[in-house]
């Protein structure tokens, strides 16, 4: 019997490709979201220290001058880190489409090969079959040879 063959291979193979694609993708939007995320969190980490500091120096005693340094660099830090929150949400939007499509196309991908499957395993039945057929039409025959002394 001839070998199987199934006729969207080429199909499935692309759609692996595909897949093969959106998963990088995907994950080089995650690596810049974790990267992202630490550059929020570090500009956090600072204000945090630099507003411990401040508080620290106006219990001491401190300068206007240095206070108002303070202060404007603080607000400076948070404008920077709204910004930075910003970006971090437009990543994980990105992200969450491209996880999207990788979901759809893994879905595709899958039924294909769920077909692909399906179409062996009728192959299977097929070949098992006519191996059957064969298997009996040469016991037959040997019978009737047999039969008639030959």
């Amino acid at each position: 019997m001839k070998k199987f063959r199934f006729s969207l291979e080429t199909v499935l193979d692309y759609k692996q490709q595909a897949l093969d694609a959106l998963r990088a993708e995907h994950g080089a939007i995650l690596a810049q979201v974790r990267a992202q995320e630490d550059v929020v969190d570090g500009l956090e980490g600072e204000h945090g220290n630099v507003n411990e500091e401040f508080s620290q120096r106006k219990l001491e005693g401190i300068t206007i001058l240095d206070a108002m340094n303070y202060e404007q660099y603080l607000r400076a830090l948070e404008r920077e880190i709204q910004e930075e929150r910003r970006k971090l949400a437009i990543l994980r939007r990105r992200e969450e489409q491209k996880r999207t499509q990788v979901v759809e196309a893994r879905k595709e991908t899958a039924t294909l090969e769920k077909l692909k499957e399906h179409k062996l395993d009728d192959y299977r039945r097929a070949e098992q079959k006519a191996e059957e057929q064969l298997i009996e039409e040469f016991v037959s025959t040997t019978r009737a040879m047999a039969a008639m002394g030959i």
